[in-house]
């Protein structure tokens, strides 16, 4: 008789029963939560370069004697490339993958930070500052964000945007602190080694660490229900960018979704992020002082954009968005009375309530873009992205030609207020685009 190896069997035998040990279940933590936190820890490394223009306005016209408008031109330049080479840099991305045009970008950043050192015409910083860093820093805009995440996630988009869009003024919480105590402790060119530094640190956690798309690692994004495959390389990065700018500029929500934006870029990086600390210091306050507010901003700035991501996922974009604008112009008002040679309440008030209002525009703004323009959606993104780095470098540039003019930022403050009212009010007219209904049958 053959003996049975059958587990079964044993339990039929009489005698007392022995529980079964059931092991907990271990929760796995689905990959794109990984591939989120290496892209939101390249952000931040990458942030470093974002925080120095405003910083380095006077030590530059001091050494140089160069005027507030020609350095004003130079972070111009870097500001309107930084939004010129976001389509092109998502389009780049579906060629050739994430991780080779992100380092790629990282590199040219450093290039570009490590090469002012040696300057002593105004032509190089154009040529530095204005050109490679423009150029590597549009590659790592938020259209990588974007691109992120539609690739990785289904659920938890306006979050995961909130999130990785925060990390941007995470970084400038991290490096505006230390890079103005560099400067005003010892020289503006160890900062900007600083920010070559920091840009060639991020490059080996990018190449070892971010993958492309789910598929690389035989998984579904996250929230999906089915497996997603890769899809091919798009050829003709450039002629798909183009492509997708002239399918959307015949319409209507493109141009108020890049109309608003542009104001949103003039209002922040233009104005705030490059004139506050010079326009702090006309009135007193020190640099360093100064620079610590402008990352007071990027604290509130994580919380205020997060927020964002996970209100964009339960309310409506467009009422978000004119709530956005419609506070964000009201501060602005009030900020030529608030600036002193010393900090108090109510300008921490300011600070507060302008870091929460920051960028929380992006997840509402990319939501609409996906809305809209569905697969297409992070190049529209990145060209409504170029919009707002070209708002953002006419008020660069105005800001320090204003300051030249009229001795103050006083006009610029309030032109920038009444622009956030005529934001709020075009983003109240974008239509929703609707969702397709049952085809009826022919009579």
């Amino acid at each position: 008789m053959t003996q049975t190896t059958d587990p079964s069997a044993a339990v039929e035998q009489p005698g007392p029963a022995r529980p079964r040990r059931v092991r907990p279940r271990r929760v796995r933590v689905h990959r794109a939560w990984f591939v989120a936190a290496v892209t939101f820890v390249t952000i931040i490394g990458a942030a470093a370069f974002r925080s120095v223009p405003g910083l380095l306005i006077d030590p530059l016209n001091q050494e140089f004697d160069w005027s507030r408008g020609t350095i004003s031109a130079a972070v111009s330049v870097n500001l309107a490339l930084y939004g010129l080479t976001a389509p092109f840099a998502a389009a780049l991305m579906d060629r050739f993958g994430i991780r080779r045009v992100v380092a790629v970008a990282l590199t040219v950043i450093a290039l570009g930070s490590g090469l002012t050192v040696w300057m002593d015409s105004a032509w190089q910083l154009l040529l530095c500052w204005g050109l490679l860093v423009g150029l590597g820093s549009g590659s790592m805009a938020l259209a990588f964000a974007a691109t992120v995440t539609n690739r990785w996630f289904t659920e938890r988009r306006g979050l995961v945007s909130g999130i990785l869009t925060a990390a941007s003024a995470s970084g400038q919480l991290i490096f505006l602190p230390l890079l103005s105590w560099i400067v005003s402790r010892y020289d503006w060119r160890p900062a900007a080694v600083t920010v070559a530094l920091a840009a060639l640190a991020v490059v080996p956690f990018v190449w070892l660490l971010l993958h492309d798309h789910p598929a690389d690692l035989g998984q579904k994004p996250y929230g999906a229900k089915e497996f997603v495959p890769k899809p091919a390389p798009v050829p003709g990065a450039a002629r798909r960018a183009v492509s997708v700018l002239l399918r959307a500029v015949r319409t209507g929500p493109f141009w108020l979704l890049a109309g608003t934006f542009a104001i949103c870029g003039a209002s922040t990086n233009g104005l705030i992020q490059t004139h506050f600390v010079p326009a702090a210091h006309d009135h007193g306050m020190p640099i360093t002082a100064a620079a610590s507010l402008l990352a007071v901003i990027g604290v509130f700035d994580v919380i205020g954009t997060v927020a964002s991501g996970w209100f964009t996922d339960r309310f409506e974009p467009r009422r978000l968005l004119a709530v956005y604008y419609a506070l964000r112009g009201i501060s602005l008002l009030f900020l030529p009375i608030l600036l002193a040679p010393t900090v108090h309440p109510p300008m921490i008030f300011f600070i507060v309530f302008y870091g929460l209002d920051w960028v929380a525009t992006v997840p509402p703004t990319l939501a609409l873009c996906r809305e809209q323009y569905g697969e297409d959606s992070a190049i529209v993104f990145g060209w409504v992205l170029a919009s707002h780095q070209v708002g953002a470098a006419v008020v660069a540039f105005l800001g320090g030609v204003a300051r030249d003019v009229f001795g103050s930022y006083d006009v610029v403050w309030y032109a920038s207020g009444a622009l956030c009212a005529a934001a709020a009010l075009m983003a109240l007219v974008i239509r929703r685009r609707p969702e397709p209904g049952p085809v009826s049958a022919p009579a």
